[in-house]
Order: C-alpha cells, then sequence, then structure tokens
C-alpha cells in the first residue's frame, strides 16, 4: 500500500467517525439552557475534497493543498426539516467565506454542502467577507446580512492592517443563488453586527446597527442601534437610534451588538447580543439577553443583569481567546430554541432551551443596578426571601 494510500484511508476513517460522532447533552447549572459535549462545527468538518488533491500523480503524499482553520460564527435557519447554518469558514490564508452545512436533529451530524457559496460582489470587491445573519422576512426573501470588508484607501502607507468594514445583504430563496444588493448606507463611518429586523415597520424596512468610528474600537459611537430604510435595494438609513448601550464597568463596557434577528414573543421582541469588555488578558466576549416593546421596537423593557452565556473550558481557546459569539438561533415550533455559538474564533457549539424558560430568564432575573452597592442590595434581597421561604417551610414541618 502506498503512503497516498494509507492516508487516505485514515483520513477517511477519522472524518466519517467526526462527522457522525453523537453530541451527549451536558446539563447546565444555570437551568436556562443545556450545552453539548461536543461543537457542532469545526474545520475537521471540511469536506476532504476541500482539502486535498486526490490525485495520487499529483498529490502523492496526500498532502493539504487548501488547508481550513476554522469554522465559526454561523447564521442559522430551519428548511424542509433541515437545520442549516451558514458558518463563516477561514481558510489558512486568513480569507473568511461562507459555506453551509445541514444536519437533521440541529446538534450532530452537521455535513457541509458540497460547494462554498458564491457570493457576488459589488463594484467595489470585498476584502473578506463573515458572520452572515439569516432573516425570514415578511416579504419573502430569506436575507443574508454580513460584514464587508474594504482595505482602508487612506491608511497610512506600510498600514497593512486598517480596514472599513460595512454592511453587505444578499437575499436568496433556498440558500443556493445568491442575489446581491447595494452595501446599507448610514451615517456612521464603519458598520458592524447589523441585522434585519423579520417585519415591516411602519411600512419600512428595519435594521439594527452597530455604529462605530473604527475599523476595531467604536470610538464615540457604539451600542446597539436601530434604523429604518425605504428601500431595500437601495438601503439607506438616515437616522441611527441607539437602543442599547455600552456601560462602564458590565459585561458590554467596551462595546456590544445585537447577535441574530430577534424572535418575536406574546412578552415582546427576544434578542440575543454580545458584549465585550476589556480585562489584562485582552477583550473578553459574552452574550446577553434582552427583551423589546412589541409596538416600539427602541424601548428596552426587561434586560438581566451580566451574562447569559459565556466560554467555559476549552471553549476560552482558540485563535482569539475567551470569546463567545453568536449570530444564529432557531425557534422550532415546539417553542424549543437552538442557539448556535461560536467559541474563541475557531467552532461552532450549540445551545437549546424553550422560550419559556428564556422569557422566565429575561423577565424575572434583576437587572444590573452599575454599582457595586446595587448588586449587594440585590443579593440582600434574594437572600432574605430565600430564608422567608425556608422559615416558612421549616415551620409548615414542625
Amino acid at each position: 500500500m502506498t503512503i497516498f494510500e494509507k492516508r487516505l484511508e485514515q483520513i477517511k476513517t477519522e472524518h466519517q467517525a467526526l462527522l457522525s460522532r453523537p453530541n451527549p447533552v451536558i446539563e447546565s447549572g444555570s437551568g436556562v439552557y443545556e450545552r453539548y459535549q461536543f461543537p457542532v462545527l469545526s474545520a475537521g468538518h471540511a469536506p476532504i475534497f476541500w482539502e486535498y488533491d486526490l490525485n495520487p500523480d499529483t498529490n502523492p503524499y496526500l498532502m493539504k493543498r487548501f488547508g481550513i482553520n476554522s469554522a465559526f460564527n454561523a447564521g442559522a435557519i430551519k428548511l424542509g426539516g433541515k437545520y442549516l447554518v451558514v458558518a463563516r469558514v477561514e481558510s489558512y490564508d486568513r480569507k473568511s467565506f461562507f459555506a453551509i452545512a445541514e444536519s437533521p436533529n440541529g446538534i450532530d451530524n452537521f455535513r457541509f454542502w458540497e460547494y462554498p457559496v458564491e457570493m457576488p460582489s459589488t463594484d467595489v470587491p470585498d476584502g473578506n467577507i463573515y458572520d452572515m445573519r439569516l432573516t425570514a422576512h415578511e416579504d419573502g426573501w430569506i436575507y443574508g446580512i454580513f460584514c464587508t470588508e474594504r482595505k482602508d484607501p487612506d491608511a497610512r502607507p506600510g498600514d497593512e492592517s486598517a480596514a472599513i468594514a460595512q454592511c453587505g445583504i444578499a437575499r436568496t430563496k433556498d440558500l443556493k443563488k445568491w442575489l446581491r444588493l447595494p452595501d446599507l448606507k448610514t451615517p456612521s463611518p464603519q458598520q458592524r453586527n447589523v441585522v434585519l429586523h423579520p417585519e415591516f415597520v411602519d411600512g419600512k424596512y428595519a435594521f439594527y446597527t452597530r455604529p462605530q468610528d473604527g475599523f476595531i474600537e467604536p470610538g464615540s459611537g457604539g451600542g446597539i442601534g436601530f434604523g429604518l430604510t425605504e428601500s431595500i435595494e437601495n438601503a439607506v438609513i438616515e437616522k441611527e437610534f441607539i437602543i442599547d448601550q455600552k456601560h462602564y464597568h458590565t459585561v458590554y463596557e467596551v462595546k456590544n451588538g445585537q447577535g441574530p434577528s430577534p424572535i418575536k414573543t406574546k412578552k415582546g421582541w427576544l434578542h440575543l447580543a454580545h458584549g465585550v469588555r476589556n480585562t489584562a488578558a485582552g477583550l473578553r466576549y459574552v452574550l446577553y439577553l434582552f427583551l423589546t416593546d412589541l409596538n416600539d421596537l427602541t424601548k428596552v423593557i426587561y434586560k438581566p443583569a451580566g451574562y447569559f452565556i459565556a466560554p467555559e473550558g476549552e471553549e476560552r481557546i482558540g485563535d482569539v481567546s475567551n470569546v463567545v459569539f453568536s449570530n444564529g438561533w432557531v425557534l422550532n415550533e415546539d417553542g424549543t430554541v437552538f442557539i448556535y455559538y461560536a467559541s474563541s474564533d475557531t467552532r461552532l457549539h450549540v445551545a437549546t432551551s424553550t422560550l419559556d424558560r428564556l422569557l422566565d430568564y429575561v423577565i424575572n432575573t434583576p437587572a444590573d443596578g452599575f454599582t457595586s452597592a446595587s448588586a449587594v442590595t440585590t443579593l440582600k434581597g434574594l437572600i432574605n426571601k430565600n430564608q422567608q421561604f425556608l422559615n416558612q417551610s421549616l415551620s409548615l414541618e414542625i
């Protein structure tokens, strides 16, 4: 048996074992959601024929010719009974592209489609595209809203990292054929983490934005914004309103941004967002939830203090460590919610909950008082309530 044949047999065996591996549930101590033992998607899930030249004449040692580095930050949707994620796949050359993976149950057995997404470009070619949010809009289209990055033409000589980020817009009916629309225009110099609202608002398309002054630093911008545009084919937002601000000494003190498209509930619009704070070890990304009014989308009515999901264990290690990020979730008809989140810009995970549990968490968990004294007051209130309950229970037993 040749080197090529031995390696191919081993690679196929390991790849099939990964794709078919069950993903056992891990009960969460929070009671709000369940985590799972393994990532649902990783670089290892990439098809063998993506990475290797499978011709022994041109690749006798069966080397990787197109290496896949990571698969993460995925938009999500359920179509035809299948759970589909549009993942950000990054190759060894740092370029990101979109690729779709599907699963019969949303928890394991995710397999990439044969080809990656061929996203059309605008008149100004994208340098890099990533972090797509999927929105099934009431106009009948499925929209992919993503970040398009281009080198800053005003960068000083020798600076090869300065870039301009904007919001790319594409739409599809089946996730196979995509129609690219012009990029969103807003008053902000740069845009990241833009999300399309799934319903019209006063007959207009509504977007959640994240205005910022620089490519990385929000500067005077920041916070989750909201704006309206008359047209999606030529989307222009004249005015952005900040509905969820960054705040000193919180999990969203440096910057924050909308995750996936919000879910409509009887109590309000349920939002999943990411917050960023600074630490001695660098930036730490976590996820948090909040609820906005059904009729006034700019009014936050409930927002628990602190984080909802933070990186744990091996999730804390990766290309950009100590990070969790989500831009996709799926609500099933039975009320189950599949939350797809990435860890450390490397791999994709899932957490599951129910709409009832998430609403209970958002509505009944205390808000942030923004001081140490208020945190103690909140904790004392819970302790006193529990002491009263325990004393009553004890007296009933006696």
